[in-house]
């Protein structure tokens, strides 16, 4: 086995680990974090399946300014969770 097909095992397997990472955790920022890495996980996996284009274009769009939009929203927003 090369180390070519290690990545393809390695990769699509952090890359769920991430998103679940990402659904499980309570707090936004934290949760937004584990969406920016998987989405540069999944930028390598393009890169590797020889998609340079496709990579730059979900590196830059879902991990870099997808990110900032996410984390300007939070901080936008006001916590409620002692309003009940």
């Amino acid at each position: 086995m090369t180390f070519l097909e290690l990545l393809h095992i390695i990769i699509p397997i952090l890359i769920v680990a991430a998103s679940v990472v990402a659904v499980l955790l309570k707090d936004l920022l934290a949760a937004v974090i584990a969406v920016a890495a998987m989405s540069l996980l999944l930028s390598l996996e393009f890169f590797i399946l020889q998609a340079p284009d496709v990579a730059i274009a979900q590196a830059g769009v879902g991990a870099c300014l997808t990110t900032a939009i996410f984390i300007i929203a939070i901080r936008a927003t006001k916590r409620m969770e002692g309003e009940v």
